[in-house]
């Protein structure tokens, strides 16, 4: 995979997305002129990811401005559009905190905020990088560098998920380019396949070997003794360490806790919200139950059934072996906090 892709890029007008729903069959892009179709783009997981999401949303500030200055909207109307912008999708702290970083230069107009938009990318891929050097360093101190490690991840953390190169599949990259990946595990991440379908592809990309298997098969998989570690993303991470992230994590976590393997989150800083006391103090995000009723469009479940389709859950902070930001590695379950990291 080119080192440059990139899944959220400004074109000079307007933001391009690749359309991560028609992944791996097409690669398409997404090109969006308007706040109504950046919101929808965010909530129907074209853009996906909390760092993505996070860059999408600061050039959504951009769009919005240059969508007022063509539809003759006045300054109440454009702050409106950015606040939709920002509520798109609530669980993912990145969005916010991106929005809000780059409405700090609103005043100063279309220039200023697309240099903060920019920087907002830039920081994320240098962070990226960063906790990709640290997360593969303390895995191989930890684990042992005797031979190359069996890895298992949970959703998709690479460069379709950020501002480019990835999170904890930005560290499986890091690992792969020293020579200690024997094998990834990926989980394919019902109800949307973002393990199946983006992860493997992202791995076929690098070369990478690795299995994609159901969800339900990662804690045996990891009980019987086939995996090193997991690394996972997140897209909260509370003051006390409990960890946001895809539905089908904290089933990692404990996983992981029971077979005393390490299980590492890799995000970057901008995803701590020390505000948030606890994992029971994040919003869970409920999706369309659809989603978990139907195949392509086909109903799979009798018609009669309701379903239940929350797209996160908390992995509480005590079953946190590291987290992994571009500042280096927290043991959480061990006692160090994401605000000692931080302040």
């Amino acid at each position: 995979m080119p080192q440059e892709l990139r899944a959220v890029e400004w074109s000079g007008s307007s933001l391009a997305l690749i359309d991560q729903t028609v992944l791996p069959h097409r690669t398409e892009t997404c090109d969006v002129h308007d706040v109504d179709t950046l919101v929808d783009a965010i909530q129907r997981l074209v853009v996906r990811g909390a760092p993505a999401i996070g860059a999408a949303g600061a050039y959504g500030v951009a769009l919005a401005l240059i969508e007022g200055e063509r539809e003759g909207w006045d300054e109440g109307q454009v702050r409106a559009a950015v606040a939709r912008i920002r509520e798109a999708r609530p669980t993912a702290v990145n969005l916010m905190v991106c929005v809000d970083r780059v409405m700090t230069r609103f005043d100063e107009g279309l220039e200023a905020v697309l240099e903060e938009a920019a920087a907002v990318q830039r920081e994320d891929v240098e962070a990226n990088r960063a906790m990709a050097a640290h997360g593969a360093d303390w895995l191989l101190k930890r684990v042992g560098a005797d031979r190359p490690l069996r890895i298992l991840t949970h959703c998709n953390t690479g460069a379709l998920a950020t501002a480019g190169w990835g999170t904890a599949l930005g560290v499986i990259r890091e690992l792969h380019a020293r020579g200690q990946v024997e094998v990834v595990y990926a989980d394919e991440t019902r109800p949307l396949l973002q393990g199946s379908r983006l992860t493997a592809w992202e791995l076929v990309q690098e070369g990478i070997p690795h299995y994609v298997q159901a969800d339900g098969a990662a804690a045996g998989t990891i009980l019987r003794g086939e995996v090193d570690a997991a690394i996972v993303g997140a897209d909260r991470i509370a003051a006390n360490g409990d960890t946001a992230n895809k539905v089908g994590t904290v089933g990692v976590a404990l996983a992981c806790a029971y077979a005393d393997i390490p299980f590492l989150v890799a995000a970057p800083t901008t995803t701590v919200d020390l505000a948030t006391a606890s994992g029971d103090d994040i919003h869970i995000e409920l999706r369309g139950g659809d989603e978990v009723l139907e195949w392509s469009g086909v109903r799979t479940a009798p018609a009669e059934s309701r379903g239940h389709n929350p797209a996160f859950d908390v992995t509480p902070g005590r079953l946190v072996t590291g987290l992994v930001t571009e500042r280096g590695v927290l043991e959480v379950a061990a006692g160090e906090l994401p605000g000692d990291h931080l302040r």
